[in-house]
């Protein structure tokens, strides 16, 4: 079992990850903005569930896998980032209305959800996070490596899931009330879509 002293300074540490912004923060907001809090939640929901699979891998070993090949990590890497590309492009360039007021969201919760998981889990510097990080505090003497593993990753997930949930509420709320103001409907898919796009293109640029 994990000593107290240590999971009190990894769920410090991890508290200061997942509550600054990073990629996983804007596609919340982002989402959230444009087509309500419901969906918001929902893309943070497959954010934890993409870590999830993370942790999994990590727990497995696969994610060492990525961490020494070179090409899978490149394959790896460059499918998420054409992937964001992907629906940045989309939400720039997509004419389908948006209710001003109350009407149906932008995106299905369903389908945000999915999207969240897919870009999670094809983002390998959230898999070489986990390989990287989680060890650290794993002390052998404690017990088994795999349920301190599991322990840590869990953690991980309901605190990142927390903070997702905090940030798409406030951006949903703000979303609310911008989009009264016609201007702004008609820039939100822009914006939007360029988020994704950014996030994308940083993503295709990192360096093992």
């Amino acid at each position: 079992m994990i000593g107290y002293a240590t999971l009190i300074t990894y769920v410090l540490i991890v508290l200061g990850f997942v509550f600054v912004p990073g990629p996983a923060t804007l596609l919340t907001m982002a989402r959230a903005a444009s087509s309500g809090t419901r969906v918001g939640i929902a893309t943070g929901a497959g954010i934890a569930a993409g870590d999830v699979i993370h942790t999994s891998m990590a727990i497995v070993g696969l994610s060492a896998i990525i961490a020494t090949s070179a090409l899978l990590f490149s394959i790896v890497k460059y499918v998420g980032a054409g992937f964001l590309i992907y629906l940045g492009v989309r939400a720039m360039i997509d004419k389908a209305p948006i209710a001003l007021n109350g009407g149906a969201p932008a995106i299905s919760a369903r389908r945000a959800f999915r999207q969240a998981v897919l870009t999670e889990v094809l983002n390998p510097k959230t898999a070489l996070f986990f390989l990287a990080f989680l060890p650290q505090f794993v002390r052998p003497e404690h017990g088994s490596i795999t349920v301190q593993l599991a322990i840590l990753g869990i953690v991980f997930v309901l605190l990142g899931l927390l903070s997702t949930v905090v940030f798409a509420v406030g951006a949903g709320r703000l979303g609310n009330l911008l989009r009264r103001h016609p201007a702004v409907v008609k820039w939100q898919g822009k914006v939007v879509g360029t988020i994704y796009c950014a996030v994308g293109v940083r993503l295709a640029l990192q360096e093992r």
